[in-house]
């Protein structure tokens, strides 16, 4: 039973590293510069990632039908309301080619992060978005430096930890 139990903890240890991948890996699609884009927003102008030049940047891809994503959604407008003045962003990029569901879902759970709609999957193709939610995190240079897919309950410390490492740097 205990080698049971210790076999799927190191699971559960794996499955978590492989979700959190930082993006000074060796050969990681998620290293370099963040892949620029210029993007409708919810509500207004486009919205582009060289705006934010300077800022640490949470981009977090989701879709109004994820499940997590719509578990996530709340935690990332705290997390945004306690960093935005520290020189954090995060913005939501909808996934979904058609905005009305993910209009519906903003109506139920308002954010007042910039939301921007990658209708046809460019950004997230550029980013390696390969399922949902999936969450980049870019320092104040430009780099990507971390590349999270999923997410369940006790990830946004995760992201907490990131962003006031990058946030200091």
């Amino acid at each position: 039973m205990k080698h049971r139990i210790a076999a799927m903890l190191t699971g559960a240890v794996a499955t978590a590293l492989l979700l959190t991948v930082p993006a000074s890996g060796a050969g990681s699609s998620s290293s370099g510069p963040a892949p620029q884009f210029n993007l409708e927003s919810r509500g207004g102008p486009k919205i582009s990632l060289a705006q934010y030049k300077g800022q640490v940047v949470m981009l977090n891809f989701w879709a109004s039908w994820c499940g997590p994503c719509r578990q996530e959604m709340p935690l990332l407008e705290n997390i945004y309301k306690k960093y935005n003045k520290m020189g954090f962003t995060l913005i939501g990029v909808n996934v979904e080619p058609d905005s009305k569901a993910a209009e519906g879902f903003l109506q139920q759970t308002p954010v007042s992060f910039p939301v921007i709609y990658d209708k046809d999957s460019t950004v997230s193709k550029a980013y390696d978005v390969s399922g949902m939610p999936s969450t980049v995190i870019i320092d104040r240079k430009g780099n990507i430096r971390v590349l999270h897919r999923g997410y369940k309950p006790g990830d946004e410390n995760e992201y907490l930890d990131s962003i006031r490492t990058l946030v200091r740097e």
